[in-house]
């Protein structure tokens, strides 16, 4: 391509994607010289097909790491670098802003307006201030309260396509063996598995234009279960955004929650079974400020262990969600609750045992001590976690990562899971906003109550 502006869009394989088919796949006035990806380990070094990129790039599209933004700034004439990636701090962003500028570009973002699809039946869509507040447990929940209503209902989730993007375009997950077909890495697994066995179908993928007109096809209803703290791809009739009292002051220090946070409906503060009460009220003041005209309730999230008997007294090591504790910012998670509750002798410190792919994680986020995240962006790195595990000094893992890690890999010490769901906490509740909603939109579903 010669010719119009040329663009680079910085991304983490996800809503960049998104954005380039929504504003830029068939737009001849500007080029797309390359994506960069960051946050996602091993998603760089591969190309957006021509298959997906579309007529005008009949050769695909450049992935490159984003360490090379500026390079690709001087040696690709760009004039406009989009911002496409969710749960980076204001600061991270504007650093990021000031190293595009002086390299004499652009900085720009695009917003929900330009970006959002519309379906065809209504939609519910669950996001967060930040990565690891309890959204798929939400999602789960609701799904289960609007099968209920005799609700047929579909759940989209945001994209995590870290493997072959063709393969990846659309998908759809009815059972466990679709995960499989599909080679999922943990992290898709993580939200994936526990829909499934929830009963729900999911779909996901890179196109997500066909990927709605599929969902609506098979749905009365659509969930959106977003990732990060991202905004809806899909445009949505309710909007549920949670804030968490566990990091109280987040919500508004993080691109692009405080977005989410100002287009609430209904804003759930969660944990608050966990969090000091100081630190509720700190995150409803907040909320007030921001968005006054949302409803505002409290949930909880409680936590149990399968056998709280084979923890009490023994060396554990805690394995957590991924994501939430690394670009998250958490430093510890359900896990480490649930095996201090059970009185563990020791909380075995991983760090110990790690292998270098696993070190590399926590030199990459100093903030992660006494618990190990449960890493698999690839088959190298689920092997590294095996590994670590096989050599910590432990006598028992607690897993609360939401996938059944004793299935997936071979370890030498007995597997506890550690559980966690929605729990509503107080008037109103989450379910009789929503049950709200429905009645007012019962008629256009066409389905009894």
């Amino acid at each position: 391509m010669t010719g119009g502006k040329r663009i680079v869009i910085v991304g983490a394989a996800g809503r960049d994607f998104h954005n380039f088919n929504m504003v830029y796949r068939d737009n001849p006035d500007v080029e797309v010289v390359a994506f960069t990806a960051a946050q996602i380990s091993g998603i760089a070094d591969r190309r957006y097909p021509p298959s997906l990129a579309g007529d005008l790039y009949p050769e695909g599209i450049a992935i490159v790491d984003e360490s090379k933004l500026e390079w690709l700034c001087y040696q690709k004439h760009v004039d406009r670098v989009v911002f496409a990636y969710s749960d980076v701090s204001h600061a991270e962003v504007m650093h990021l802003a000031s190293r595009v500028m002086a390299a004499g570009a652009d900085f720009l973002f695009l917003g929900p307006e330009r970006t959002m699809l519309t379906a065809r039946v209504p939609v519910i869509a669950v996001s967060a201030v930040r990565t690891g507040c309890g959204k798929s447990q939400t999602v789960r929940w609701l799904s289960q309260l609007l099968r209920q209503k005799g609700l047929q209902v579909a759940v989209i989730r945001h994209p995590m396509p870290y493997g072959d993007l063709e393969r990846q375009r659309v998908q759809r997950f009815a059972t466990k063996a679709d995960l499989d077909v599909a080679e999922c890495t943990v992290e898709e697994r993580e939200e994936y598995e526990p829909h499934l066995d929830n009963g729900n179908i999911v779909y996901a993928g890179v196109d997500y234009g066909r990927i709605v007109r599929l969902a609506e096809s098979e749905s009365d209803l659509i969930l959106w279960d977003g990732g990060n703290n991202d905004f809806p791809f899909i445009r949505p009739d309710l909007h549920i955004v949670l804030v968490d009292p566990l990091r109280p002051g987040h919500e508004t220090t993080h691109h692009p929650g405080e977005v989410v946070l100002r287009m609430a409906d209904i804003v759930v503060v969660a944990k608050v079974n966990a969090a000091a009460t100081a630190d509720v009220q700190r995150v409803v003041n907040t909320v007030r400020t921001v968005n006054p005209t949302a409803s505002l309730v409290r949930a909880a999230s409680p936590v149990r262990l399968d056998n709280p008997d084979a923890v009490r007294g023994q060396r554990v090591l805690v394995v957590e969600d991924g994501p939430t504790t690394t670009h998250g910012g958490m430093c510890y998670g359900a896990g480490y609750v649930a095996a201090t509750d059970a009185q563990a002798a020791e909380i075995v410190d991983p760090r110990t045992a790690a292998v270098p792919e696993i070190a590399a994680v926590y030199a990459q986020y100093p903030h992660i001590q006494a618990v190990l995240p449960a890493m698999g962006y690839s088959p190298e790195q689920l092997e590294a976690l095996r590994q670590t595990i096989n050599h910590a000094a432990a006598d028992v893992v607690v897993s609360a990562t939401p996938i059944d890690l004793a299935a997936l890999i071979e370890v030498n010490k007995p597997v506890v899971r550690a559980r966690y769901e929605f729990a509503e906490a107080g008037e109103p509740g989450l379910g009789s906003l929503v049950e709200k909603f429905l009645a007012q939109r019962i008629d256009n579903l066409g389905v009894a109550d």
